[in-house]
């Protein structure tokens, strides 16, 4: 038998979060995990408790500031090489965003390999930040381009990692967010120490991060001090800036 052609499907953006805004003024994509290599059709288990959590959360907070929150659903599981397919959805997801609601900001959240997908796709026009959390990196290769980062100039970025985590090389986001910072200042890197991929020990604090950066970048909300001192400080300082247990409680949205 000859090998079997990729099928085609189109991606597709999930029901919004929560009421949707009568005026939507800015948008949130999540783009949750995956896989390196498949064609099948994507888990809508995979990081949903994650994802769907993250959601609630941020239509929450951004109710009052016209936010719209969407789920991209891959046309594909996995990244698959070149061919970078949750990347290609997130910029196909962002282009849907201005069609339904105009020139808004949109913010890429992405889980896992949705995290690098949401770097990838941080170029887009309409996008002016990103927040990656665990994302999976490729292993650098002294053969293979590294993993590009110029398309994040103009761009927030937040990454978030677990120190324990044994599906994404926590050091891989590190050399990103390093290389990112010497061509965009508005970088900055959390370490949760000790927890794992899911980050399962802290998620409500990675929660609380995640919200408070996302409406400073899109609707310039002030921002917590550790996130101000993250993005201030020099490299590495900013770029393992410890994600203190309890954080946000003070200041929950």
């Amino acid at each position: 038998m000859g090998q079997q052609a990729t099928p085609v499907r189109t991606a597709r953006l999930g029901k919004a979060v929560g009421p949707e805004p009568t005026a939507v003024s800015g948008a949130v994509l999540l783009l949750p995990g995956g896989e390196e290599v498949s064609a099948r059709r994507p888990s809508l288990v995979r990081a949903a408790s994650f994802a769907r959590s993250l959601g609630r959360r941020f239509a929450r907070a951004g109710r009052t500031e016209g936010l719209a929150v969407h789920t991209v659903h891959y046309r594909y599981r996995g990244w698959n090489g070149s061919e970078a397919h949750p990347a290609g959805d997130a910029e196909w997801a962002a282009d849907e965003i201005v069609r339904r609601y105009g020139d808004v900001p949109v913010c890429l959240v992405g889980l896992g390999m949705g995290g690098r997908a949401a770097l990838r796709a941080g170029g887009h026009e309409a996008v002016n930040s990103v927040v990656a959390v665990a994302p999976w990196l490729p292993e650098e290769d002294v053969a293979a381009p590294a993993e590009p980062v110029k398309q994040l100039v103009g761009r927030q970025v937040l990454i978030v990692h677990g120190t324990n985590d044994e599906r994404a090389d926590p050091e891989l986001s590190f050399r990103l967010a390093a290389r990112a910072k010497k061509v965009n200042r508005d970088v900055c890197r959390f370490e949760v120490h000790s927890d794992g991929h899911g980050l399962h020990q802290h998620r409500d604090e990675v929660l609380c991060l995640a919200v408070d950066f996302v409406m400073g970048a899109l609707f310039g909300c002030s921002v917590s001090r550790p996130v101000e001192d993250a993005l201030a400080a020099p490299p590495p300082i900013g770029l393992r800036m410890p994600l203190a247990a309890g954080f946000g409680k003070s200041f929950r949205r």
